[in-house]
């Protein structure tokens, strides 16, 4: 049995997804895939033990606490490929951006190949389901553009602002405007 709950954030609703022992997933309202790890399976609303674990964590993060993605029991739905880049997603430290070509390379060498798509990191990016906790947010693209993320650039920016993360040279590319 899967469960969800509602969590208000200074980003907006998030819901909370668990299953008996770990999180599962944290999705924004709204943002693409939303709830997607727990289609075809049973699931009801109910604030479970796991699920008020990740809300302390939430609120450490809103209140600038800086907490660990291995503070929380975590369970990646997903391929082999996908949880590997969630993984790096999950070690990328609060405050730091990489980006989609880094972990391409991370990947490659786990797997001693010459090289990885950075493309299809950022598919598995975009899939994250466990948004915030494990820092999708905090990858970029090459040239510093904010692109990529499934609750929206502006959300994007807010969490990014909020780690106060260096944004000087970063931008959003549908606009080529700097952010500062």
């Amino acid at each position: 049995m899967y469960y969800y709950y509602i969590y208000r954030s200074p980003v907006g609703e998030l819901a909370i997804a668990s299953n008996e022992k770990n999180i599962v997933g944290v999705w924004l309202e709204g943002q693409r895939y939303y709830m997607d790890v727990l289609k075809g399976k049973e699931y009801r609303k109910k604030e479970t033990a796991v699920i008020k674990l990740a809300e302390k964590w939430l609120d450490k993060y809103f209140k600038g606490e800086k907490p660990q993605t291995q503070e929380l029991p975590i369970e990646f739905i997903g391929s082999d490929f996908r949880k590997q880049v969630w993984t790096i997603l999950g070690g990328i430290t609060y405050g730091k951006v990489i980006t989609y070509g880094d972990i391409a390379k991370q990947i490659a060498k786990q797997k001693g190949i010459e090289k990885m798509s950075a493309q299809a990191v950022g598919g598995a990016v975009g899939r994250n389901p466990i948004s915030i906790i494990i820092p999708c947010h905090r990858v970029i693209g090459a040239s510093g553009s904010l692109t990529g993320y499934s609750g929206g650039v502006k959300v994007k920016t807010k969490l990014l602002e909020f780690e106060e993360v260096d944004m000087s040279k970063l931008y959003i590319p549908q606009k080529g405007a700097r952010l500062n």
